[in-house]
């Protein structure tokens, strides 16, 4: 930001898009969001208007859709900005693995990529598929279920987060851990916060300090 405005550095931190954006958002997939005059629409790379300011808000770009709001609505533009799923819904995620996560009668469900349930909404909330599984909450408790929305690890947990490297974050009582996809333990919860795997390191946190672990839950250094 600069002098209230939003543009887009490079990595040396130079201007390459100049400040002239109310709000905006990261790339995704060779467009962003911006918004001009209180509507939202895309730029390309190059910072040319590539879809029309004209929406209440918009996403960013995820498996070739993109999220936008009208009216207090969402649905689902393509990178031509034409309506791929009509505004409908009360809440959406972006599209993951062939599937968005939808809020509609205050419940959670999926969608694919046509605007077809293929998940009834009964869920308390959700988040997005990875690795074939979506975190799911019901009755006050997070489990996982698969594509199909059968329940593949019971609900148990306070709170979890998606797979990522064959594990998951998930809260147990005050204390968070790892579960592989069977639902066993992988390390036991004991952090006061943990985060997904990336390059076989995840980051967790101890109090105030952060850190990371391998993935046989051994301390590399804390920060």
């Amino acid at each position: 930001m600069k002098g209230g405005k939003w543009g887009f550095i490079n990595r040396e931190g130079n201007f390459i898009i100049s400040p002239q954006f109310e709000d905006s958002a990261s790339f995704g997939e060779g467009l962003a969001p911006v918004k001009v005059a209180g509507k939202w629409g895309y730029i390309d790379r190059a910072g040319m208007i590539a879809i029309q300011p004209q929406f209440d808000y918009a996403f960013r770009f995820a498996q070739g859709l993109a999220a936008v709001k009208v009216g207090g609505k969402w649905g689902f533009i393509d990178k031509q900005g034409g309506i791929k799923i009509p505004p409908q819904f009360e809440g959406v995620l972006p599209f993951s693995e062939g599937l968005s996560a939808i809020v509609k009668g205050g419940k959670r469900g999926f969608i694919d990529k046509n605007g077809h349930l293929v998940i009834e909404t009964q869920f308390d909330n959700v988040l997005s598929f990875a690795e074939g599984l979506a975190p799911i909450k019901k009755w006050n408790k997070w489990g996982y279920i698969n594509k199909e929305g059968k329940v593949i690890i019971e609900p148990q947990f306070e709170k979890a987060f998606p797979f990522s490297e064959g594990m998951a974050p998930v809260k147990v009582g005050y204390k968070w851990g790892y579960i592989f996809k069977t639902g066993q333990l992988a390390i036991r919860p004991k952090f006061d916060g943990a985060y997904g795997f990336h390059e076989g390191l995840a980051m967790i946190k101890i109090g105030r300090a952060t850190g990371y672990i391998d993935k046989t839950g051994r301390y590399l250094r804390v920060l």
